[in-house]
């Protein structure tokens, strides 16, 4: 088991897709979706890799209404 499966999801800084998916459950496309948008503060590029800054996501996410 590598070093990035031991720590806990909600201990982690920085998120994959995958992980934001499964800790928020919302879908995979729809977090790639909000994370192209021009005031997306909670995404980080590293290279090609999309990361989710996972505080700054559940702001994001505690803010939102729903209709």
């Amino acid at each position: 088991m590598s070093m990035r499966e031991k720590i806990p999801v909600w201990k982690k800084v920085n998120l994959s897709i995958e992980e934001a998916a499964a800790y928020s459950n919302i879908r995979e496309a729809k977090i790639r979706e909000l994370a192209k948008l021009p005031d997306c503060n909670f995404v980080l590029m590293k290279g090609t890799v999309t990361l989710i800054k996972r505080k700054k996501f559940e702001e994001y996410l505690a803010e939102l209404e729903v209709l």
